[in-house]
């Protein structure tokens, strides 16, 4: 009787809709995380004896319409929404079985040529500088030599880690060759090192460049936040680091006694302070034998010209990233979530030059594969790491433009708070109008 009423006004009937049960995955817009539907035991007990009428093929259609749009909506927030601080979905097996195996063959051969090169470089510079002697000259030098300390210190560091050569003994005598030179204690900064590489992304327990909680930040005086957040003065503070570490923690890298060290590793540190001093008593003496002016352009300014490229790189591989990327406390800190809040940095042609140090994520998560694997185990293990790595941005030939990332980061990046197991980086917008 409805039909033929309605059909006789000239209104055509509304189609009918048949609620059909959804199965498969639910986008995230109706929960908040993804989740399986299965049939309610309600229904599953009914005794139905009519069955349910059976969608049109245009009906069904219809529908799978509607939910392709509404998981490609709950698609695209995904691509959008990414939590750095989730655990990966992946362990660090994963990652590890990624990656060839000859990735993590050492050759010693190998590694000593680079030790060649670099020496042999050095020795040239000088040399060549001191021939010709010409003020035009010297900055040009001190900028080389400098970058040259810094690619010896770069091998002395996969001495420490092990992954110059399978040999201890070689390890040892290599780093204490080329640590000492640039006056750095071998066994102090390999062990603290090592502390850093176990440890990284924790709040507390990290070694380098780790974050101040809000109370010792607020505890700092004017002339320590200067050394530590005001450009360019956080870039010469690596020499006062191995005296006396960062702010909040005690000890020295030279101090055999040191909360750093346990007491089987006292010898190796005592070692290490003789050889840094053996190298101190010889730049005295070159300093009486050819005078001081010419030990400090030769020796003394790239020196400092390797401070500075260790700190800012050491800086860069842990901030500055465009977003905010998490540290951790307690059971929310892993290895694995800790070495991926790293990053790889590109230095264009000093890439080459300080043996692909910037290849930083693979070398935390697996320090023990020598630095001319890097970057092939880098690119294996990028689709199991997902957006867990952050492609680096391309640089020109000289990384002029991560001076500004550096920059905006001490700006940025003060402290964190002193609770929470997922914490961030916060800004004091007055850190220096009261100085």
């Amino acid at each position: 009787m409805e039909s033929f009423l309605i059909s006789k006004s000239g209104l055509k009937p509304l189609p009918r809709i048949y609620i059909r049960p959804i199965t498969g995955l639910v986008p995230r817009n109706y929960f908040s995380k993804p989740r399986f539907l299965h049939t309610s035991k309600c229904f599953s007990d009914l005794k139905v004896t009519t069955p349910l009428k059976v969608a049109s093929v245009e009906e069904d259609e219809e529908i799978n319409e509607r939910m392709h749009g509404i998981n490609k909506i709950g698609e695209q927030e995904e691509e959008t929404i990414f939590d750095p601080a989730a655990p990966p979905p992946f362990n660090l097996a994963d990652v590890r079985a990624t990656i060839p195996q000859h990735c993590w063959v050492k050759d010693p051969w190998k590694s000593m040529s680079y030790v060649v090169r670099d020496v042999a470089l050095v020795l040239s510079l000088a040399a060549a500088v001191v021939y010709v002697n010409n003020w035009l000259v010297w900055p040009l030098y001190w900028v080389a030599q400098g970058t040259m300390f810094w690619a010896l210190f770069v091998l002395g560091h996969d001495c420490g880690h092990g992954s110059f050569s399978n040999n201890p003994k070689l390890n040892s005598l290599v780093g204490h060759l080329l640590h000492s030179f640039i006056l750095v204690p071998y066994h102090g900064w390999r062990i603290s090192h090592r502390i850093h590489h176990q440890n990284q992304g924790h709040v507390e327990n990290d070694e380098s460049w780790h974050p101040l909680t809000e109370k010792t930040y607020m505890s700092l005086d004017n002339n320590e936040l200067t050394w530590r957040f005001k450009f360019p003065f956080p870039l010469l503070v690596y020499p006062f680091y191995l005296w006396g570490r960062s702010p909040g923690k005690t000890g020295s890298h030279f101090d055999p006694n040191s909360e750093l060290f346990v007491p089987s590793e006292r010898k190796d540190v005592i070692t290490s302070s003789l050889c840094w001093t053996a190298m101190a008593a010889i730049l005295v003496g070159l300093g009486f034998t050819m005078g001081p002016m010419l030990l400090l352009k030769l020796y003394g300014v790239p020196y400092w010209i390797f401070v500075i490229w260790l700190d800012f790189v050491t800086y860069m591989h842990h901030h500055g990233h465009q977003d905010k990327l998490p540290w951790y406390r307690g059971k929310e800190w892993s290895y694995i979530r800790g070495g991926l809040t790293t990053l790889d940095r590109d230095y264009g042609w000093m890439n080459n030059i300080h043996h692909d140090i910037g290849t930083h994520v693979i070398h935390h998560l697996f320090p023990q594969i020598p630095h001319y694997h890097l970057i092939e185990a880098t690119k294996a293990a990028k689709p199991v790491l997902g957006k867990y790595y952050r492609e680096p941005e391309r640089s020109g030939p000289i990384p002029f433009y991560l001076i500004g990332v550096f920059i905006r980061s001490l700006k940025e990046d003060h402290y964190v708070s002193d609770t929470g197991d997922v914490v961030y980086y916060k800004t004091d917008p007055n850190i220096f109008k009261s100085a």
